[in-house]
């Protein structure tokens, strides 16, 4: 059984399969719902049902309160329908934003690269090729686990040309899935992968010089969007600030130096934050928002900011931004966030970022 669904402003009607999430119905006909922890815990989706009938599901209490659920609202992560449905979603106008609708990948593991003691890159052929733009995300399903969302690190032509996607995956302490694909993961596995997923993309239209701020393993979708830009022949000014805790977690550090050796556009910034002292790196030290400061002069304005990490990075990263007189409208971050990611308190200042 399925039933229609209509989504306005847009004036869309799209089918629903019986126990379909409304996001994932949305996205799979390439239709963008605001979104972010797909858990039903941070309320980004939240969207307003006009006519008909949905289960809520599993949203969260604090992520949709109890008056809103009165007053016809839900999360469409969680939503399901139970009749022919209308709903009003808050849908920003993206021009440089490519409508791709979602499918399913299978893939096998080609291969498994050490790229820090901490940090690995898992190569994936893919069964036909998967379109994105730069910067989007892929969500593995891990058996016994769950899905979990990571960046593309590779560029939509080298994509194209090689039907691979590379994802660079950080063994986080006590992540179930993260262990898994670091420690149970090998050489000729076959995964589950559904994409593309995401709004972190370049707004290349705007003509604005830009700049990439990561950390970690936030370099994923940094690497693709600026290999993406460079293959292309973009002339506009590219600055990366990138940092890490020292320099064996340093990764794809030679690549970005050839990078800015070989495009007089593109500015490569590392910076350590915990090198130990007298060793020989002659780069900056701090962390990613000092080394931008340092960098810029604390000036920013004018500048389109991509900002892709942990989000203490990510908060300070913001501040700094703002306080060099560069506004939310000109800094976009990475949407996807783990449940525990979720249920941090964010400042009501933030709207979009």
């Amino acid at each position: 059984m399925s039933y229609q669904l209509t989504i306005e402003p847009l004036g869309a009607t799209i089918e629903v399969e019986e126990g379909q999430t409304v996001l994932d119905a949305a996205l799979r006909q390439g239709i963008y719902l605001p979104h972010a922890c797909g858990h039903g815990l941070c309320g980004t989706c939240k969207v307003q049902v006009c006519g008909g009938e949905v289960d809520h599901g599993a949203a969260n209490p604090f992520a949709l309160m109890d008056f809103e659920r009165d007053d016809g609202k839900t999360l469409a992560c969680c939503a399901t329908l139970q009749a022919d449905t209308t709903i009003e979603a808050d849908i920003d106008e993206e021009p440089d934003a490519r409508v791709i609708p979602v499918r399913d990948f299978a893939t096998t593991v080609a291969r498994i690269e050490d790229l820090t003691p901490t940090i690995k890159a898992i190569h994936l052929a893919l069964d036909k090729v998967i379109d994105f733009q730069a910067g989007q995300y892929v969500q593995v399903e891990i058996p016994g686990v769950g899905s979990r969302a990571f960046s593309i690190a590779n560029d939509p032509a080298a994509v194209k040309a090689t039907t691979s996607i590379e994802l660079n995956v950080r063994q986080l302490p006590g992540g179930a899935g993260t262990t898994w694909l670091h420690q149970q993961l090998k050489v000729g596995d076959r995964l589950r992968v559904a994409g593309p997923y995401g709004r972190f993309f370049v707004r290349e239209s705007a003509q604005q010089p830009l700049l990439f701020m990561a950390g970690g393993s936030g370099l994923s979708s940094p690497r693709s969007m600026i290999t993406d830009l460079l293959s292309r022949g973009c002339t506009l000014p590219i600055t990366l600030v990138y940092g890490q805790r020292s320099r064996e977690e340093l990764y794809y550090d030679a690549e970005f130096r050839a990078l800015a050796a070989q495009h007089p556009n593109f500015t490569y910034v590392p910076a350590l934050s915990h090198e130990p002292e007298g060793s020989d790196w002659d780069g900056l030290r701090g962390f990613v928002h000092e080394a931008a400061k340092a960098h810029f002069g604390g000036s920013f304005a004018g500048q389109k900011a991509y900002l892709c990490g942990p989000p203490p990075m990510i908060e300070a990263c913001i501040s700094t931004l703002m306080q060099g007189r560069l506004f939310e409208r000109d800094i976009y971050t990475e949407k996807f966030l783990s449940a525990a990611d979720a249920q941090a308190t964010r400042s009501p200042l933030f709207q979009r970022v």
